[in-house]
């Protein structure tokens, strides 16, 4: 694998104008950053050469299109091998409703977030999930109520800040 290159202050400007907006134009992007185009697009196509923009989508309001539901679920597995992440892994990919999960350390093994429709969606989701033996030797559902704050990630301003602030977050 290649090393990455190494990022500059239009290299992260690039990005966080990118983050903002997705859908700038070339044009506008190097005007944003101070090159000219041809840099800019060499600079962009670099940065998704490497890995630093996976990909351009848009954010749906979701609940725009019909109600759903927020379910976050610590799972813990009934063994501890390696094959048995492994095979959980492979298998929550196929469950369309997991929009995120975390191998994480504690007290359980993952926290799964689910999109669904409703609690019974849910629960058939989870039936079959346990149907499928993936392993799953217990799991605590935790409905979401509201969510005051939904960020689609950390700004990077913020984080290229905070390295040179000593993470200083407030």
């Amino acid at each position: 694998m290649l090393p990455l290159p190494k990022l500059d202050r239009i290299d992260l400007n690039i990005l966080a104008q990118l983050q903002d907006n997705g859908r700038l134009t070339n044009v506008e992007l190097s005007r944003r950053v101070g090159l000219s185009a041809s840099p800019c697009l060499i600079r962009v196509k670099r940065l998704e050469k490497s890995g630093y923009i996976v990909s351009y989508g848009a954010q749906i309001n979701m609940q725009k299109i019909g109600s759903l539901l927020t379910v976050f679920t610590e799972v813990t597995l009934s063994d501890h091998r390696r094959d048995d992440f492994s095979r959980f892994e492979a298998q929550i990919q196929k469950v369309p409703s997991v929009v995120e999960c975390h191998l994480i350390s504690g007290g359980y093994d993952y926290l799964l977030k689910f999109m669904v429709r409703s609690v019974g969606h849910y629960q058939n989701v989870i039936e079959a999930m346990l149907d499928k033996n993936m392993g799953i030797e217990k799991y605590f559902s935790y409905i979401v109520i509201k969510s005051p704050i939904i960020k689609p990630a950390v700004s990077i301003k913020t984080i290229a800040e905070s390295s040179n602030d000593q993470d200083q977050d407030v």
